[in-house]
């Protein structure tokens, strides 16, 4: 009898999941629990305020991938488990499953008093439809740009795209001629951000933001926001445009489940991806508090590399075989600035910071095309 293989999440951990069961099995019967049948590549959302790309380049139908991968796609949000993980709930019916794989991405911590005034890039594709509106329609004044963690769990943070987009409106403004009538301002409250990179990665980059005249204001813990101003408490600061990112937890409906949490409320797996505790139910991505490092990447890359851990891992579990499949842990990023790039690359051994070219951006959109043609 065929199995029946619950996979919740169609971002990269759900989709390389995929790929990977259907690799190492053709029969199992494969349930895709999504609210859209559509990839959003959010790593070209750096590049919407300039208009190198649009909604429609970073936006996948995956109608074509599911029928090849001969998957049956459930649209609906998953809203709980029961049964010890074999029934998933969800807001359009219940799924019956063998095994399950949880993909099913984080969630921004907001709860910064008028966080609301500030935009979440990583939020989505309408998040950068949003920044490319506001920065069209400013004739000039302040733009401050930052990010946070999740002080429970030291990998849920995302500011390797704040870096980019920092960059990327300094960029921006300096090829319309403009960049003299704004003041740009990276915020963090760490002391050190973009640590995890490494420390010549962190270096370089505020080497890089005295270069492009970007003030800094760090090591402040942050006390909120109003609409034109960024408060800390080591002072505040004026910004007509804020972005920023704040730290990440576990989606909402883990809530209604018995799923064991990290301390960050994250989905506490071992180092085959494996939900302690449960029986056949793995995770993978953002979802997951995972042992290793503490700069361990939240990034797509790292994402895949999970996917095809805990993929194996339910296999060879159902089949009665051992579950010992790990992951590497390797951050890789190409840090773009619009015309240029920075490749940085940290695995447990080494760290590498090769300097800001051309070539490393039309990699980062060469390495987009190649991605994402596996799934269209």
């Amino acid at each position: 009898m065929n199995k029946k293989i619950t996979i919740i999440g169609a971002g990269f951990a759900g989709l390389s999941a995929i790929r990977q069961v259907r690799k190492l099995d053709q029969n199992a019967e494969i349930t895709l629990v999504a609210p859209r049948a559509e990839l959003h590549y959010l790593p070209g959302i750096i590049w919407i305020p300039n208009r190198l790309r649009t909604r429609a380049d970073l936006t996948v139908p995956l109608d074509n991938f599911f029928q090849r991968m001969n998957v049956k796609f459930h649209q609906g949000n998953a809203t709980g488990l029961r049964d010890g993980g074999r029934i998933v709930a969800t807001d359009t019916g219940e799924i019956h499953n063998d095994g399950l794989i949880i993909a099913s991405g984080g969630r921004f911590i907001k709860k910064l008093p008028g966080i609301e005034h500030a935009i979440t890039p990583c939020e989505g594709i309408s998040a950068a439809e949003k920044i490319r509106d506001r920065l069209e329609a400013m004739q000039g004044g302040s733009i401050a740009i930052g990010f946070a963690g999740n002080p429970n769990e030291p990998s849920a943070m995302r500011g390797g795209p704040m870096f980019e987009f920092l960059f990327g409106i300094d960029t921006l403004l300096r090829q319309q001629g403009r960049r003299d009538k704004f003041h740009l301002t990276f915020f963090s409250p760490a002391p050190q951000p973009g640590n995890r990179l490494g420390p010549k990665a962190m270096s370089g980059l505020l080497s890089e933001m005295g270069k492009r005249s970007i003030e800094t204001h760090l090591g402040h813990k942050m006390k909120g926001f109003t609409a034109e101003k960024v408060m800390t408490e080591g002072g505040e600061f004026n910004a007509d445009l804020i972005l920023f990112m704040p730290g990440m937890t576990g989606n909402q409906w883990f809530d209604n489940t018995e799923l064991p949490r990290s301390t960050g409320g994250l989905v506490k797996a071992d180092q085959h991806c494996k939900v302690e505790g449960w029986d056949k139910v793995y995770v993978a991505g953002d979802s997951g508090s995972f042992p290793g490092p503490d700069w361990m990447p939240k990034q797509a890359h790292m994402a895949d590399l999970q996917a095809e851990a805990a993929a194996k891992n339910l296999l060879a579990d159902l089949n009665g075989g051992a579950a010992d499949a790990t992951f590497k842990v390797e951050l890789v990023c190409i840090v773009d600035s619009v015309n240029k790039g920075t490749l940085v690359a940290r695995t447990e051994k080494r760290s590498l910071v090769l300097p800001s070219c051309r070539v490393f951006h039309w990699m980062k959109r060469g390495f987009e095309w190649w991605y994402l043609r596996q799934y269209r």
